[in-house]
């Protein structure tokens, strides 16, 4: 059974029984026309793990891919909302990934968000199955489509390398504060180096005091500094780390908001 993500509102469903919603997915198919209600009311209440033993059970019962079914019944947005619910979250963020940077042009935003927002796990997870569905590595991907420090920071991201401790250096911190600073408040021009080497490393609670000992230094907040040094999507990769780092659901909530 597929782990149940840290992510969203949706939890395990009391009283689930995969066999009858299994069952009520078929009858929202057969026929003519197609119940989409009823869709809705099964696959939008179970978590993802009960998702993925229901797609088992309609197999098992009617012989058939529920995928392929729905498929065959459903179309536009709605189709692209069911079937990604009927994905582990591993394979969605893996197939989000392909799609991103796949075709003409190359949406940044998903590149980023996916990846300066998973943990060291996730991120590995993602980045074998990619391998595994694609025959080629997601950095290759990445580099073949992306360039300059906007490549460096994906890259960097995607090798699933964080610190993941709650360790603070009290020391290292204001050292990094004002290496930070350094590299770009202080002087003309901006090493781009210095703002990845620290916030694609550090972890989540260093950072924290390492933004509140930037603002000591500089009188600005870490996001003011980057909007102000920075551009495109390295501006973009580069706060949605820094917002990540100090409270992921308002990242995940201003993402929505501005969707």
């Amino acid at each position: 059974m597929a782990a149940v993500g840290r992510r969203g509102t949706v939890k395990e469903f009391a009283g689930f029984n995969p066999q009858e919603d299994a069952e009520k997915l078929r009858k929202a198919m057969k026929g003519f026309g197609t119940d989409e209600d009823a869709i809705i009311s099964v696959l939008a209440k179970r978590s993802i793990a009960q998702r993925q033993r229901i797609k088992q059970d309609y197999k098992t019962a009617f012989g058939k891919d529920l995928i392929s079914d729905l498929k065959s019944e459903i179309s536009g947005k709605f189709e692209q909302v069911v079937l990604g619910l009927l994905k582990t979250s591993v394979q969605y963020d893996v197939h989000e990934l392909k799609n991103a940077i796949k075709g003409a042009g190359t949406d940044e935003g998903c590149l980023i968000e996916i990846l300066a927002s998973r943990n060291n796990c996730e991120i590995q997870q993602i980045v074998a199955t990619y391998k595994k569905e694609f025959g080629k590595s997601l950095e290759d991907d990445i580099c073949g489509d992306t360039s300059n420090m906007f490549q460096r920071v994906l890259v960097s991201l995607a090798t699933g390398n964080r610190d993941e401790g709650n360790n603070v250096d009290d020391q290292q911190a204001k050292k990094d504060a004002q290496s930070l600073y350094e590299a770009g408040e202080k002087q003309w021009g901006t090493d781009e180096v210095a703002f990845l080497s620290i916030l694609c490393i550090r972890n989540r609670t260093h950072l924290k005091r390492v933004f509140e000992e930037y603002k000591k230094i500089s009188n600005k907040d870490i996001e003011a500094s980057i909007k102000g040094e920075m551009s495109g999507s390295l501006e973009d990769a580069l706060l949605a780390i820094v917002k990540n780092m100090k409270n992921q659901p308002a990242y995940f909530a201003e993402r929505l908001y501005k969707s």
